[in-house]
């Protein structure tokens, strides 16, 4: 399956994140499924006019996350969800997100029940497929 990545070089993230972030998020939205083979490092750092280390480092990354599994001589592979294990450190990770988005939040003025309303349509668009 083809996948569409698009890098943000004047970004503060740095490149090897924003490509973990937007592949992290094709496997999330099923955009990419269970078995669904990435492209090889070389050929993604080519399209994407980056360094191969950085596509790389953003692959081990996927792989520590338990997204995805590299096979010697195959491939790295989107792995079946329910093989995937919940990580201590990856919900402490999350839980930092959200206190950044709910701090956010508040800076911006929104209440409680406005930011609850736009987690719950958010939660909606990626566990029902609405988007």
């Amino acid at each position: 399956m083809a996948i569409w990545i698009q890098i943000s070089p004047g970004s503060k993230e740095p490149i090897y994140a924003q490509i973990y972030e937007q592949i992290s998020q094709a496997i999330v939205k099923d955009d990419l499924a269970c078995g669904d083979k990435l492209p090889p490092v070389r050929k993604l750092a080519a399209e994407l006019v980056v360094n191969p280390n950085t596509v790389a480092r953003a692959y081990t990354q996927l792989e520590q996350a338990g997204l995805v599994s590299t096979r010697t001589g195959a491939g790295t592979f989107v792995i079946d969800p329910k093989l995937r294990q919940k990580d201590a450190v990856q919900i402490s990770l999350l839980c930092e997100r959200m206190d950044s988005v709910v701090s956010q939040a508040k800076i911006i003025g929104l209440d409680r029940d406005e930011c609850i309303g736009l987690l719950k349509d958010r939660i909606e668009r990626f566990y029902h497929k609405q988007y």
